[in-house]
């Protein structure tokens, strides 16, 4: 897990509706985190990376196929962030 990684789920998590996870597609995200608040100086191309390779590891799920799809976070992204579950315990490319 990186900087990026924590950012995305957190960012995620905090648009939940009701309960209800939001989905947003990379380039959102990445508008949000760099370009609005810039909380991270980092490409388009390095948030969708990150936000196929944290659906991979569940903690995100992918809402549609293809590129550019949107993404939310699951109940494991939740349970990560609230320490419930760690990152050793992932099986998760660093990169």
């Amino acid at each position: 897990m990186n900087e990026v990684d924590d950012a995305i789920l957190e960012f995620l998590r905090d648009l939940d509706i009701d309960g209800q996870p939001v989905a947003l597609k990379p380039g959102a995200v990445h508008y949000n985190l760099v370009t609005e608040f810039g909380m991270l100086d980092k490409s388009l191309s390095t948030f969708s990376r990150r936000m196929a390779t944290l659906a991979d590891a569940g903690l995100l799920e992918k809402t549609e196929t293809g590129n550019g799809s949107p993404y939310r976070i699951t109940d494991n992204g939740r349970q990560y962030l609230d320490g419930e579950l760690e990152a050793d315990d992932l099986e998760l490319d660093d990169g």
